[in-house]
């Protein structure tokens, strides 16, 4: 290997090592292709569990043109994720599994696709591409199969960073996962000045339902509501277990108005039939839901805490019902005596 090579691998690991994000590392990755290789466009594709080859990340030209969407099995792409084999092609206009498509934004002459695998499985594909023909070594093959072995251990880590801030019973984030994810958006809701949301969801008379069913119907219980939220909001937008039947919703992006209509949607969505928990067993279930906006200074815990109070309102004035913060007079810094008058 070539000590240029060797240096741009290095100061790669280095990245990736101080790097928490998996976005930003595959980005480091793609952005490392074009530094290694004779390529004018480099991307990361992830496999999703429906066989979508998702964009992780791209570099290069082309990147203003949404990306294309493939599949496995479809293109030379989908078949390097299928097979998990790579492959080098001199000229894309005589490889009949090439795709061509104008809406790509850039020419293609020759490419070089490698599998990224870990786990004994293939978790995607690190294409490159250039206009000109004949561009990729076989010493480029086994630099670009180095290149992404260290693109699957940064999605590995991901994976294992994310396992360990996940409710297992609900999928969820868990309670670890709050506040720095609050943070983080506070810190982007700053920068963009852009409005931020949270709501606090707790499910109502819950304990009847272990007491009266058990703890595994329960747990289904659960994970039906957070499946049922799911269904309702945006792929930006975060569900978090916080404990026990409370669940904690961040919305980047919404204002109070707009974060209203989502909590009524999850109100009605669930108070609208009975969820379906196990063959022969039914169970009606309603939620309560506290709304507060970020006022763009206060804490994490503050804003929580004011959604907290909220939630609390919408208790104690009969359940199944939304409230919002602001329109109850909880200002920032609301105390805890206050909570415990609400409850």
């Amino acid at each position: 290997m070539h000590d240029r090579a060797l240096a741009i691998l290095t100061e790669l690991t280095q990245r990736l090592l101080e790097e928490g994000s998996q976005p930003s590392a595959l980005r480091h990755i793609t952005d490392t292709a074009l530094r290694l290789f004779n390529a004018d466009h480099a991307s990361v594709r992830l496999c999703a569990p429906d066989g979508r080859l998702e964009a992780g990340a791209r570099s290069g030209v082309g990147c203003e043109f949404p990306a294309l969407p493939f599949h496995k099995g479809q293109g030379l792409l989908g078949w390097v994720a299928q097979t998990g084999t790579s492959v080098r092609v001199a000229d894309s206009a005589r490889e009949p599994r090439f795709v061509d498509r104008r809406e790509r934004g850039f020419a293609v002459g020759s490419l070089l696709c490698v599998p990224v695998r870990g786990g004994g499985r293939t978790l995607g594909v690190l294409s490159l591409s250039s206009a000109a023909r004949g561009a990729f070594s076989e010493h480029d093959e086994e630099l670009a199969r180095l290149l992404a072995g260290a693109a699957a251990q940064a999605l590995r880590a991901a994976e294992l960073q994310k396992l360990a801030l996940t409710d297992s019973q609900t999928l969820a984030y868990n309670r670890r996962y709050l506040v720095p994810r609050l943070c983080e958006e506070m810190e982007r809701a700053q920068r963009n000045a852009a409005p931020l949301c949270v709501l606090l969801m707790d499910l109502d008379h819950f304990k009847r339902v272990n007491d009266e069913h058990g703890h595994a119907v329960g747990d289904a219980v659960l994970r039906r509501f957070a499946d049922a939220v799911r269904a309702c909001v945006r792929a930006v937008d975060v569900i978090v277990r916080r404990g026990g039947e409370e669940f904690v919703l961040i919305m980047p992006g919404t204002d109070e108005a707009q974060a209203r209509i989502v909590a009524e949607r999850v109100r009605r969505r669930l108070a609208s039939g009975p969820l379906y928990v196990r063959d022969g067993l039914l169970l009606s279930q309603t939620v309560s839901i506290g709304i507060a906006g970020w006022d763009g200074r206060e804490t994490p815990e503050s804003l929580e805490e004011r959604a907290d109070l909220a939630m609390y309102e919408a208790k104690r004035r009969g359940r199944n019902r939304v409230a919002l913060a602001s329109e109850l007079g909880l200002a920032t810094g609301a105390g805890a005596e206050s909570a415990a008058s609400a409850r």
